[in-house]
């Protein structure tokens, strides 16, 4: 980690501080964001991701929104249901792992190209600690695409995430992959359509040998 950082165990609280898992038994085979916003961002990964891509779905479902047609060198997923992992057409391998209760990665160092959180970050209480495992199982220049909107199930959104508006957590995502290390200067990118639901998109690399 890089710098000291800004956060502080009270930014990270939610008011349903009850076991995640309990939250996530159930299966939701509902999309989170409307379908202008998905089509955005599936537009925005066919824009970023190659073919030979071997990909990280952080935070998984029973969705990845990948582009038609897309088909990675590998596709993995990481989420909290199996029902919902099991159903996701786009992964050819899942686990189940809660990443506020464990953060560590099982993977090697170098062993993907490109790694995604769709509409899942707010929910991150250790995300220093994730960001930090993405860099490391990243190729060097790898990349991580964290994409959010300005929906979220608030009893288990982090308390920081409540308090700021849709500007305020671009930069609370830049600052997970600045305070993290390992990456590259984040950018970001906002797709707004009349009547739906806005996209945010915060990205960075990890360096370069």
């Amino acid at each position: 980690m890089t710098d000291e950082s800004p956060f502080r165990p009270e930014h990270f609280g939610k008011y349903d501080e009850s076991d995640d898992a309990l939250f996530y038994t159930e299966p939701r085979f509902v999309t989170h964001i409307d379908d202008v916003a998905i089509a955005a961002l599936s537009a925005h990964y066919a824009a970023v991701l190659q073919p030979d891509h071997r990909v990280l779905d952080l935070m998984s479902s029973w969705v990845s929104h990948l582009p038609d047609g897309y088909k990675p060198a590998k596709a993995v997923g990481l989420g909290m249901n199996a029902a919902e992992l099991a159903r996701n057409p786009a992964l050819d391998q899942w686990v189940v792992q809660d990443l506020n209760e464990n953060p560590t990665l099982s993977w090697e160092a170098a062993s993907f190209d490109a790694a995604l959180i769709a509409v899942s970050v707010q929910y991150l209480q250790r995300p220093l600690e994730v960001f930090a495992e993405i860099a490391r199982v990243l190729e060097p220049g790898g990349i991580c695409i964290v994409s959010f909107s300005n929906r979220c199930f608030p009893t288990k959104a982090v308390a920081l995430w409540q308090g700021l508006n849709d500007a305020g957590h671009v930069q609370q995502v830049g600052a997970y992959f600045h305070h993290a290390g390992g990456f590259e200067r984040s950018q970001w990118f906002e797709r707004k359509h009349p009547g739906a639901d806005p996209l945010y998109i915060v990205q960075a690399r990890t360096p370069h040998d």
